[in-house]
C-alpha cells in the first residue's frame, strides 16, 4: 500500500551537475520564477572550478530564456536544448534517481520536513560523485577543456 496525501505544499529543488567532475550545485526554493533561477545560477557559478567555464543546458521553461532580469554569471553560458528532449539533458536522469530513491511513496507532515528531505537527498547525491557520473555521463558527449 502506498501512502497518499491530498494536501499539497511545494518546494522546488533546483539542481545542476557536472558529469565530468561528479559534482553538483543546488538550492531549494518555495517558488519557480526568475528570482529563483537567478539564485540558482549564483549557486552554480560558485561551484564552477576556478579558471573553468560552465556550459549549462536548459530546456524551454520561461525562466530559462533571455530576459532583462535573468542574471547569468560570467563563468556560465546557457545552452538551450530543443523542447521535449529530456534524453539530451542528463540532469533529468538525476531527478529520476532522486525521486526513485528518496522521494517516492513518502508523506511529510510539515513544509520544513519537505525542505529537509530535499536538502538531505541532494547532500547524499553529491557525497557520491561516482553516482553522479554513472547517471549523468554520456559516452557521445565530449568534454573539452579549452
Amino acid at each position: 500500500m502506498i501512502l497518499r496525501d491530498r494536501r499539497f505544499t511545494w518546494a522546488y529543488l533546483f539542481g545542476a551537475v557536472c558529469p565530468d567532475r561528479g559534482v553538483g550545485a543546488a538550492i531549494v526554493m518555495p517558488t519557480v520564477n526568475i528570482d529563483a533561477i537567478n539564485e540558482h545560477l549564483k549557486e552554480i557559478s560558485y561551484h564552477v572550478a576556478p579558471g573553468s567555464h560552465c556550459l549549462l543546458q536548459v530546456d524551454g521553461a520561461g525562466w530559462h530564456g533571455p530576459s532583462e532580469t535573468l542574471i547569468v554569471p560570467d563563468n556560465i553560458t546557457l545552452l538551450k536544448i530543443p523542447p521535449y528532449t529530456p534524453e539530451l539533458n542528463p540532469v533529468e536522469n538525476i531527478w529520476e534517481y532522486l525521486r526513485g530513491n528518496y522521494f517516492s511513496a513518502l508523506v511529510w507532515e510539515t513544509y520544513e520536513e519537505i525542505l529537509q528531505a530535499c536538502c538531505e537527498a541532494w547532500r547524499k547525491l553529491v557525497r557520491a560523485p561516482e553516482v553522479i557520473q554513472s547517471i549523468a555521463k554520456r559516452e557521445w558527449a565530449k568534454w573539452v577543456n579549452v
